[in-house]
Parts: structure tokens; sequence; C-alpha cells
């Protein structure tokens, strides 16, 4: 098993898809490690087409140039569009079910894989996109901007990030709002967590996800070589941040 890859009895999120594959009518359960239970949506957006998608990820197609790396591919939603309209599309993912899923509706290139190891040569890629809000999967602001120097040498001169995440502070929900104070208490963004996924039996392991807003991306991406170049804004509290290259090297610090 490679690090990182979920374990059989870990991958609720691949169980969750081919369940929906079968015929099976439940939602995405997700848990946060204070108790707070969330089961809002069907396994079918994993599954939806172009047409409707959310405005700012058709925005965010318009970007994609090159040859792309999709984070957190899943069923393979962005990646087979994008290897549809002729771009050369590697999709990566740590759920064993969610990947085979993915080759098995055409995606050509699928590996399983962990972010924290993007096994990949300099200039593989000229686009990475982190979308359904993936930009969550660096964890934290340290391991983000690890991960965004690996992304920095895996990416051709002009390269670029398409980030989608969520404002975690444009809620009025006191339960959010408690736990970004206990974040913020701890020294932590008030968007950080610590979440796992259920789906009937199976349970994934815990994983850390990060929510944020613009000004807390635009501190992560200091000093990993990267610069927001512009947002795009949905009606709600997500959003998609286009990262270029800046034009010297990582910084240092």
């Amino acid at each position: 098993m490679k690090r990182g890859v979920l374990k059989p009895g870990e991958d609720a999120f691949g169980r969750e898809v081919l369940g929906f594959l079968r015929g099976k009518n439940s939602c995405e359960i997700t848990e946060r490690d204070d108790g707070y239970i969330s089961a809002r949506y069907s396994p079918s957006v994993y599954f939806s087409e172009y047409a409707d998608w959310p405005t700012i990820e058709k925005q965010a197609m318009e970007f994609v140039r090159g040859r792309v790396l999709d984070i957190g591919c899943g069923v393979g939603r962005h990646s087979i569009y994008l290897q549809n309209k002729g771009f050369d599309v590697t999709g990566i993912d740590i759920s064993p079910l969610a990947a085979k899923i993915a080759k098995q509706r055409g995606l050509k290139k699928v590996k399983l894989m962990s972010l924290t190891d993007l096994h990949f040569n300099p200039n593989s890629f000229d686009t990475v996109i982190m979308m359904g809000g993936n930009f969550g999967l660096i964890g934290t602001p340290e391991r983000g901007k690890t991960i965004l120097r690996k992304l920095n040498r895996i990416t051709s001169e002009d390269g670029i990030i398409l980030a989608e995440t969520r404002d975690p502070y444009r809620t009025e929900d006191p339960l959010h709002l408690e736990y970004h104070k206990q974040n913020l208490k701890k020294g932590k963004l008030g968007g950080q967590m610590k979440i796992r996924i259920r789906f009937e039996k199976t349970v994934s392991r815990w994983f850390k996800w990060l929510l944020v807003s613009k000004n807390e991306i635009q501190q992560i991406v200091k000093a990993t070589g990267w610069k927001v170049d512009r947002f795009l804004d949905s009606e709600g509290s997500s959003f998609v941040a286009v990262l270029r290259k800046r034009e010297s090297s990582i910084e240092k610090g």
C-alpha cells in the first residue's frame, strides 16, 4: 500500500460513490472532531456534467492550459471534461475505489497518490487544479507552503494553480463560530479542521482540512514561488484563487 493511500476498510468516499453508481440513495456524511455531523451532499455532485457545475468552476476551466494535474480527482468529474477537450490530464487521489471508477469512466491517467508525495519530474505540468474545495487538502498553512513549493518544482515556468476553497468566516452558524473561536485560541486559523467521512459501516481515518479567507490564502502562498493573480467569486462563500508563478524562483523564508 502506497503511503497516504486509503486502505479498503478506510475508503468511505470510494464506497460512497460506488454505492451511488449501484443505485443507493445516500448523502455524504462528514464528522468533525468536535462531534459536529454534516450530511448535506448527494454523491451525484461528483458525477455532474459541465452544464450543472457552479459558475466559478466553469470560469476556472477557461484558465486551464497545457498539461494538467487534477489533485483529488475523485471519479474524474473535472479531469474527464478537460480530457475530452483535448488536454493531457493526470488525476491523483488516495481513494482506490474512486480511482478505479475514474478509469472505468474513461480517464486515461489516474494515479493513487497522496498530496504530500507528488512524485513527478520537474516541468511535468502547466496547470494544477484543486477544484471542489480541494485546496482544503493542504490541511494546515505550514503543510500548504511545503506542498505549494513542490507544485512549483513540478510545473512549468508559467504554471498556474486553480485553487477552490470556501471562506469559513462567512457563516452565522453558532456551532461553526464556536469552532473558529476555539481554533483561534489555539493559535490556528479559524477554518482548520480535523474530519473524517462515513458511509454505512466504513469510516475513513481522520484527516486535516483547511478552509481559508482570501487574506489567509494570500499569506499562505508567500515564499512559495506563487502569487494570487485574481479571485473568481461565487454568490456564496466559495471562491477560486488563480495562482501564478512569481518571476523569480521560490523565495527563502
